[in-house]
């Protein structure tokens, strides 16, 4: 890794306007950054993501005996720093995960607690009321305050009030680690679960981590969650450091993926959506655009996101172009980022072979079946769509009957494929909403 001799200095680009400086004195590095600056540490043990950066985390934490700084919120007119959160990866469904941590995956809102208030990923201050801090312990601990699966924006609009009202009793802190114990994992996981069990705060509680047995355990287990109606899994390296920022000892494991756009602009709806929102037009860290159609409530059709907001939303896959298919919609956030989608795959076959490669290829699969369902006043009904080489097959009817099945064949798997799409569109345009098979 590259470092500073005594006496050098370095740019590098932060989150405001400036570059940082970053220093070494006779020994002690220091960065220009807000994070550096208002720690409460002596200077010689602080640190910060652009020192970890530049020097590589085990340096620095063989420099500041291993202590994790902990990062307060920026003062009046500085950019804003986030606190010093380890960041998960995605499974890449090849690593056995035999032996790791698993736990739910929450879909709430990450939460950092310095030991005396809540920081967002941003560093933003969540005005929690004195009564839901209560007992809360005087170190640093890392989890997500959480309402309930399905709940992710009524948490949200609860959570980025700075009233301090009453609906915070809806809402608990839910603790996964303690980032500034400094030792591995399953030290750190028998510290917080022993410091709350012995201070008892009303509105926080330990997370709950089981060991993964093996694969077949792993997709049990997601497979159970998302029936109940959650994102997925978390998977923890077992006696793991806590790292700053991305790191693979803590990896996601779900069955659909998350990403964050900008919201551009409104399309009209059609049909039963005449007069309201047909789908948002999103564009991606890249510059993509892409149209989220589906995932939304009616209240959220009549008083759609504004253009500006960013949003998060779900999607199976990406193509082969990069685009995210089937994109869904799934709350307007504050407290994250945008930030670039992971790069698909690229082929590597040969020349000749290429064009056979590249037609299979680009037609991803529907991952078995893809159901829907719609539900409004006396009306009940499901549609299904499953896609088999040249073939697609379509079922329909009222929920709960077998309902009617067609199939028709194309002349290849990409025609198929384009046609099914098109039918996808369609329905979720005309209010239909994606459930599990």
């Amino acid at each position: 890794m590259p470092d500073l001799n005594d006496g050098e200095s370095i740019e590098m680009k932060g989150s405001g306007s400036k570059p940082y400086v970053l220093k070494n004195v006779g020994g002690v590095y220091s960065c220009s950054c807000p994070a550096w600056r208002n720690q409460s540490l002596a200077i010689e043990r602080r640190t910060c993501k652009h020192l970890r950066k530049l020097r590589g985390d085990a340096a620095e934490e063989a420099r500041v005996g291993g202590a994790v700084a902990v990062r307060k919120a920026n003062v009046e007119g500085e950019a804003k720093e986030g606190p010093p959160l380890l960041l998960a990866e995605r499974w890449d469904r090849l690593a056995d995960l035999s032996g790791w941590w698993m736990s739910e995956k929450l879909d709430g809102v990450r939460a950092y607690w310095d030991g005396k208030q809540f920081l967002s990923r941003l560093g933003n201050l969540y005005h929690a009321p004195d009564w839901f801090l209560d007992g809360l312990p005087d170190v640093a601990l890392d989890g997500e305050l959480w309402i309930d699966r399905k709940m992710f924006q009524r948490t949200v609009s609860i959570v980025r009030r700075q009233d301090k009202n009453d609906l915070w009793r809806e809402v608990r802190y839910l603790v996964f680690d303690a980032p500034a114990h400094g030792g591995h994992f399953e030290q750190r996981l028998k510290f917080f679960y022993e410091i709350l069990a012995d201070r008892r705060p009303p509105f926080a509680a330990a997370h709950p981590h089981v060991l993964c047995k093996n694969l077949d355990h792993l997709h049990e287990e997601l497979a159970r969650i998302e029936a109940l109606g959650g994102e997925g899994l978390m998977l923890r390296q077992p006696r793991s450091k806590y790292e700053i920022g991305r790191s693979s000892t803590l990896l996601k494991v779900k069955s659909f993926l998350d990403a964050e756009g900008r919201v551009v602009g409104h399309k009209a709806g059609a049909g039963r959506h005449k007069g309201r929102l047909g789908a948002l037009q999103v564009e991606l860290a890249d510059g993509t655009r892409v149209d989220v159609g589906t995932g939304f409530s009616d209240a959220e059709r009549a008083d759609p996101p504004p253009i500006g907001s960013l949003i998060t939303f779900r999607y199976q896959e990406l193509s082969e172009a990069g685009v995210p298919r089937f994109p869904s919609y799934v709350g307007v956030r504050d407290d994250v980022e945008l930030t670039a989608l992971p790069t698909p795959p690229k082929t590597t076959t040969a020349p000749k072979a290429k064009v056979a490669s590249t037609t299979a290829s680009s037609v991803p699969s529907l991952c078995g079946k893809r159901y829907f369902e719609f539900v409004a006043g006396t009306s009940s009904k499901f549609w299904e769509v499953s896609l088999s080489g040249n073939d697609i097959t379509t079922r329909w009817g009222r929920i709960g009957s077998a309902g009617q099945s067609k199939t028709k064949t194309f002349k290849d798997a990409a025609a198929a494929q384009a046609q099914a799409d098109k039918l996808i569109a369609e329905k979720s345009t005309d209010g239909y909403v994606e459930k599990a098979p």
